[in-house]
């Protein structure tokens, strides 16, 4: 009996918990934020919201878009290198948003963390123009001696302001412009894969904007001017949070955290390994060992959270890979088109812009997509799930790098010419770069397939209370995957002495990193097509196992429809007897 009142208690005050939660305002937020807004008011939030997104987007893209040829050309550095620094910047950018909503959920607190995060993000654009402007053309004396920012100084300012530029950048993502932000609570599997749809829809349309558009200022026009671009568009970013900074920061609507996901696992592992050695258990799952009825210290909520969320670790893993494989349009796709022959009717093609043609297959294949899930959502006979999109990006991507492979063979079959590049002369391949059209097409189908399909999963296959967790964790494998993808290039050069990596790409083997990657890439492919059946049904029959089996959960919802019930009955003007008593 006493433990009876004791799990009723507990269940009592989890719903005053989680209603208090729903209903509390963000302190510094309007006084109205715990109210419904008006149409006219979310539909400013949201294009609000969406602005500030597209403008981090644009800094971030426009940072990333020529890095390697200002490492190279203007840092000196050798193409391995430069590969690596802008992978890790790519990498550090898609971690830091995890980092800073743990701070700010934990240690600072959100309106006073966004305000470092935007000053850090203003910082970092603002150096970058510092290391790029050309004081050699300014600074000159009456002895006409050339004040030039030294080569150490130089590198120190660089990678200062692309941590602050990184750390700004996930303190946009993660308190500015969260999933929370845009209201997807009640969304079900279609419209919610219809969301991710478009939204990465319109994040690509603004990185071909940037590709085009900033590619050819930096590398063209003014060179040494191009991150002034960047500067500005996260400047208008922070001038529009700042103007509506009650009404888009959030604070999301969980009690759960990394720390206790994290604590759930460990503390269960320990668990497993004690009791293995020692004695038997009975448990059906080994998180289990984490709940106190088991000897854990652990409520039974936040170990079946943890559990639900363990369901997709293997779908994350499986992500390391592929996001190797695309971080190479960055790297080693960009160092191919680099050594290759610009030159297109008189005009030369910025480096950068051959990435646009990894980006229209996806603006094109989106409604493509939106149709086809329109009919298959519409069958109420079989569900639907988008493994099947994952698998064939998979492969997609995998025939990518095996044609980057067979590219490079190609390639270095052309004579060399010579090529200006940022006003520096280099003997590079006559072969034009659009022959490397179909490694960026391939590459461009797969993301159109897998990243949508990825968000729903992780979105749509856990408890509410877990979804921000989930894409946090999301985001680590695919972050991991970036810091991957510079540790194979490292590994490559270092272990083949600068053959299958090199400087000068003529003089080496790049095709078989490809090829070695490629090989990498379909096994991975066959490994996710195997476990893809865990995921392949998302009907309520099937999410049950994973979004219906929190007690507190199913109390709140219960609640909930008692609540608007009795609503209904005071609101009813004529009542039968019956229905009175």
């Amino acid at each position: 009996m006493p433990d009876a009142d004791r799990r009723d208690m507990q269940e009592k005050g989890f719903l005053n918990h989680m209603a208090d939660k729903e209903q509390a305002p963000l302190p510094g937020g309007s006084s109205h934020a715990g109210k419904l807004p008006q149409p006219e008011k979310k539909l400013q939030e949201a294009v609000c919201v969406l602005l500030v997104e597209l403008c981090e987007r644009f800094t971030f893209f426009g940072i990333v878009c020529n890095m390697i040829l200002f490492c190279t050309v203007k840092l000196g550095y050798r193409s391995y290198q430069a590969a690596i620094v802008n992978m890790c910047f790519v990498g550090s950018s898609t971690l830091t948003p995890v980092l800073v909503g743990w701070l700010a959920e934990y240690l600072v607190g959100r309106i006073k963390l966004v305000c470092i995060c935007m000053f850090l993000h203003f910082l970092g654009t603002a150096l970058l123009p510092v290391v790029s402007f050309p004081f050699e053309d300014v600074y000159i004396d009456r002895r006409h001696i050339l004040h030039t920012l030294p080569k150490r100084e130089e590198k120190i300012v660089f990678y200062f302001a692309l941590l602050t530029a990184s750390l700004g950048i996930g303190g946009i993502r993660a308190i500015v412009c969260p999933l929370s932000a845009y209201s997807l609570e009640d969304c079900g599997p279609k419209e919610l894969l219809s969301f991710f749809n478009w939204f990465h829809w319109l994040v690509n349309l603004n990185s071909a904007v940037v590709f085009v558009s900033i590619s050819y200022i930096q590398q063209s026009v003014a060179r040494n001017l191009g991150f002034l671009i960047p500067f500005v568009s996260g400047l208008m970013g922070m001038i529009t949070v700042h103007m509506v900074r009650g009404e888009m920061i959030y604070k999301p609507k969980t009690d759960s955290s990394l720390l206790t996901t994290f604590g759930v696992i460990c503390s269960a592992l320990k668990a497993c390994c004690v009791r293995y050695r020692y004695f038997s258990t009975g448990v059906t799952n080994w998180l289990d060992h984490a709940k106190e009825n088991h000897g854990g210290q652990y409520s039974e909520t936040q170990v079946e959270g943890t559990k639900s969320l363990a369901r997709l670790f293997p779908l994350f893993t499986f992500q390391i890979l592929y996001r190797t494989c695309i971080m190479q349009i960055p790297s080693g796709y960009y160092l191919q088109t680099m050594n290759s022959n610009l030159h297109f009717s008189g005009f030369v093609l910025p480096v950068a812009a051959m990435n646009v043609i990894s980006i229209v297959p996806l603006l094109i294949l989106v409604p493509i997509l939106e149709c086809i899930n329109s009919w298959l959502f519409s069958s109420k006979d079989n569900g639907h799930s988008p493994t099947i999109y994952i698998v064939v990006g998979h492969l997609s991507a995998a025939l990518s790098v095996m044609v980057a492979g067979f590219s490079e063979m190609h390639r270095k079959r052309f004579p060399q010419v010579e090529q200006t590049r940022s006003e520096e002369v280099l003997l590079v391949s006559s072969m034009p770069c659009f022959h490397l059209a179909p490694q960026y097409i391939l590459l461009g189908v797969a993301e159109a397939l897998v990243t949508p399909s990825c968000s729903l999963l992780s979105f749509w296959l856990v408890p509410e209370r877990m979804r921000g967790i989930s894409m946090h964790f999301l985001a680590l494998f695919n972050g991991a995957g970036c810091f991957m993808g510079a540790f194979f290039v490292q590994t490559a050069h270092t272990g083949t002495q600068g053959n299958w990596f090199p400087h000068l790409l003529h003089e080496g083997k790049l095709e078989r990193f490809f090829f070695f990657l490629a090989s990498l890439m379909m096994v991975n492919t066959l490994g996710f097509w195997t476990i893809a059946h865990r995921y392949n049904n998302l009907h309520q029959d099937c999410t049950n196992e994973f979004r219906g089996c929190l007690p507190g959960e199913k109390l709140l919802k219960y609640e909930k429809a008692i609540k608007h019930y009795n609503a209904v009955l005071k609101s009813s003007p004529i009542l039968s007897p019956m229905e009175k008593t």
